[in-house]
């Protein structure tokens, strides 16, 4: 006799179709997305190995080369938020024992070393405070007394507003074999990247900051040195969804299906990609330039400060200082609710110091800066 077992509905909701508010993102990421990428997003999915979709993922590849500015054959999108291309690269790279040496100068430097511990790394850490950047004397030490299998550093530190130096670092990690790895995620798509040129091993970087996409679809890359590694490895990777030995083969002339792939998300990234080449890679970085020079030029005369040196600022996000006896979060709060614009606080040791102004992709317009700093005479105290 089968016994019939009674539906729990304890769960279920009746709900009206999806609306959510309008909202301008001037936060640390997600910015606001391309109407074009968004429209891309509305095509009909196609299969993961369909041949038109194939040839969509090679143009995918073409473009993060360029945005990247390296010629490496393992160039991929990674199905997965930024933080998925983070542990990939850290993953493939990285063997028990192996040095890793990071410079923590921020939250995500820390992150790394959190990631890289959890595969069995022997992690050492050079640190800065948060908001200063590495002298390439400052690393040269390091690398010499660490002599690591694997250098780390964050381009651009989310935390902070701060843009590492990457000239010459190349030049001495190769005196000692060892591998630049690079975190991008704030800065591909805004801020001058050569990879090929500053001799980088491994970078990684997101879809929703500086490309002006949703999150999702995670760029990944490996120069042939990189490769040659993780070939070499003596233990399979640890992580089976981000094993490049085996993710290769479905972007690569193999075609080996691995996973399904979030195939609307790829089309939102093939599209945001065709806009930053159409638009070409020089002009896109000097947009984002030159509308966060007026960012910062209409903030101080607001009185307000930024945090990190003129120099080393990021012209994808920008940290300010909250001004004394101002409470920071109430004013976050007022500008979301009051004029459905987002900003970020500060993370980690900026906490409560600091508001994150994101500056990126699609939102990097003059439109943009005059709607936040319109919002901030209302809401400052004054």
């Amino acid at each position: 006799m089968t016994s019939t077992i009674s539906i729990n509905d304890s769960q279920r909701l009746q709900l009206k179709p999806l609306e959510v508010p309008s909202r301008l993102l001037l936060g640390p990421g997600p910015s606001n997305t391309h109407p074009e990428v968004l429209q891309a997003m509305n095509t009909s999915p196609v299969g993961h190995l369909d041949p038109a979709f194939l040839a969509l993922m090679d143009e995918i590849q073409s473009l993060l080369r360029y945005v990247w500015q390296t010629e490496n054959p393992l160039t991929i999108a990674v199905s997965g938020t930024g933080s998925a291309a983070m542990e990939a690269t850290i993953a493939n790279a990285t063997e028990p024992g192996d040095v890793v040496l990071i410079g923590v100068a921020g939250y995500f430097g820390n992150r790394l070393v959190d990631m890289a511990g959890r595969y069995g790394a022997d992690v050492r850490t050079i640190t800065k405070p948060w908001g200063q950047v590495f002298t390439l004397d400052e690393l040269q030490t390091a690398v010499e007394t660490h002599r690591p299998a694997i250098l780390a550093l964050v381009h651009a530190e989310t935390s902070t507003g701060a843009r590492q130096p990457l000239e010459g670092v190349s030049e001495l990690c190769r005196e000692f074999g060892t591998l630049l790895l690079v975190d991008t995620v704030t800065s591909l798509g805004g801020v001058p990247i050569f990879l090929d040129a500053w001799g980088v091993d491994l970078a990684y970087s997101c879809s929703q900051k500086g490309l002006g996409c949703p999150p999702g679809a995670s760029p990944f890359t490996m120069s042939p040195r990189a490769v040659e590694k993780l070939q070499q490895r003596r233990t399979k990777v640890a992580n089976w969804y981000l094993d490049m030995s085996l993710l290769g083969k479905y972007w690569g002339s193999d075609r080996t299906y691995h996973h399904t792939a979030p195939i609307n998300l790829y089309y939102a990234l093939r599209e945001a990609l065709r806009l930053v080449a159409e638009e070409g890679l020089a002009n896109c970085w000097q947009r984002h330039q030159k509308n966060v020079e007026y960012l910062w030029q209409g903030l101080e005369d607001l009185g307000l400060s930024m945090h990190v040196e003129q120099e080393y600022r990021l012209p994808t996000l920008t940290t300010v200082r909250i001004p004394e006896g101002v409470d920071g979060k109430a004013i976050a709060r007022q500008l979301l609710n009051e004029h459905s614009i987002e900003i970020g606080g500060g993370l980690g040791e900026l906490a409560g110091q600091v508001w994150r102004v994101g500056l990126m992709g699609f939102n990097s317009r003059k439109e943009s800066v005059d709607q936040l700093l319109a919002a901030l005479r209302q809401v400052l105290p004054r």
